[in-house]
């Protein structure tokens, strides 16, 4: 405890903190608080009552995270060790599948590091730093990490607190990855790229829709998949039986990086569309067209800029859905995703009924994902658990 500052906390604060909420943000204090990133600091009640020990650093809209309830715990190789051992123990089945080689293996907050994910691609990992306040324990983290996964082969980074992508990424130790480096998702194969940017290839977080898809919606369907990157849901798609494909990004890049997801596993290419074109734009050809879909896969960052629009989960993603009702068939299906922390769930599913409703459709939930498991979440901390799937049909 020698030598850390304590703060106090603004009494509208506490509750949330004493719920098991982490993250400190500007208005968790009654004034503004300077401090130098990484600083270590107890936290207390405005009459001084203990609530937990905090490193300091800008992230998001975050200040700082309490890393722990337990007074005098400190934040060193000892500490991060004991994390590392937990999150490896409630991932044993993972890290023994036969089918999946790549995961989320430690999840920030979820995990016990706030501002730290790792993520796991067969032999590899991939550090994701999100604050310069904890990069400065990278020596320690890295040390334990070591220590508790010694099979890992080799170690990649990405800085997320760099404005610049081109600056983003690196290469920490051991051997370096093939490039591409050819993972496994419930037998699927997905090429990946560990050292370029911040984008590896894959969407990690959204394994289990993609079984699903794979295994119950897709096969004999035609799948449309909008805002497709990679391709992996309409490779995941083609594995399960789909009768076509149809793929649209507005990414130069997309167009070979599909090409390749379905080489790899032994599908012809030719016998799938891949557009590279803005999404909406490819909606109003369609329907100029005519063309229907059977189940359509909906996956949009939460804010995109091009030359012609700009989108917006939260003020677009209603509207968006009432225009694919119109290129959906008659018994269509819907996989409608959102990762965007500010876009609650609440108003995510009022935006979906609102665009049924305006298309005068009846329809039902079939199902409805969040994070899978390995994705370990802080349940007083809303914004952690940000994924939101919602399967729609059609009546």
């Amino acid at each position: 405890m020698s030598g850390k500052r304590i703060l106090t906390v603004a009494q509208k604060a506490v509750s949330h903190i004493k719920k098991g909420d982490p993250l400190l943000a500007p208005l968790s204090f009654d004034e503004e608080v300077t401090f130098s990133e990484g600083e270590l600091v107890q936290v207390v009640t405005p009459v001084g009552q203990f609530l937990g020990e905090a490193y300091l650093a800008k992230q998001n809209k975050g200040i700082g995270w309490i890393y722990s309830w337990e007074q005098g715990e400190s934040f060193d190789y000892a500490f991060f060790l004991e994390q590392f051992k937990r999150a490896k123990s409630v991932r044993k089945s993972l890290l023994h599948s036969k089918s999946t080689d790549t995961f989320r293996l430690f999840n920030a907050e979820g995990d016990g590091i706030p501002g730290l994910t790792i993520d796991y691609y067969a032999g590899y990992a991939v550090f994701s730093w999100y604050s310069e306040g904890i990069y400065l324990y990278k020596e320690d983290i890295v040390s334990a990490f070591r220590e508790v996964f010694p099979a890992v082969k080799g170690v990649y980074e990405k800085r997320r607190y760099h404005q610049d992508d081109e600056d983003a990424s690196g290469f920490i130790y051991g051997e370096k990855a093939p490039s591409p480096h050819y993972v496994k998702e419930n037998n699927v194969l997905f090429a990946t790229y560990l050292d370029e940017g911040w984008m590896t290839g894959i969407f990690l977080d959204q394994r289990h829709v993609r079984l699903d898809l794979m295994s119950t919606y897709a096969p004999g369907k035609t799948v449309l998949n909008t805002f497709s990157y990679t391709g992996a849901f309409s490779v995941a798609a083609a594995m399960g039986g789909a009768a076509h494909t149809t793929s649209v990004d507005v990414a130069n890049r997309s167009l070979e990086k599909t090409r390749e997801q379905f080489e790899i596993n032994g599908l012809s290419p030719e016998d799938h569309r891949i557009h590279v074109m803005d999404v909406f734009d490819y909606i109003q050809y369609a329907k100029r067209k005519d063309m229907k879909f059977d189940v359509i896969v909906v996956d949009p960052p939460s804010f995109a800029r091009t030359k012609k629009r700009t989108f917006s989960v939260l003020k677009d993603y209603s509207a968006m859905v009432e225009d694919l009702i119109d290129i959906s068939s008659d018994k269509g299906m819907f996989i409608l995703s959102s990762n965007a922390a500010t876009y609650k769930r609440k108003k995510f599913r009022s935006d979906l009924e609102k665009a049924f409703r305006n298309k005068g459709i009846d329809y039902s939930i079939v199902k409805e994902y969040g994070l899978p498991e390995d994705f370990t979440t802080v349940k007083a901390n809303a914004a952690s658990n940000y994924l939101k799937v919602f399967v729609v049909q059609k009546h």
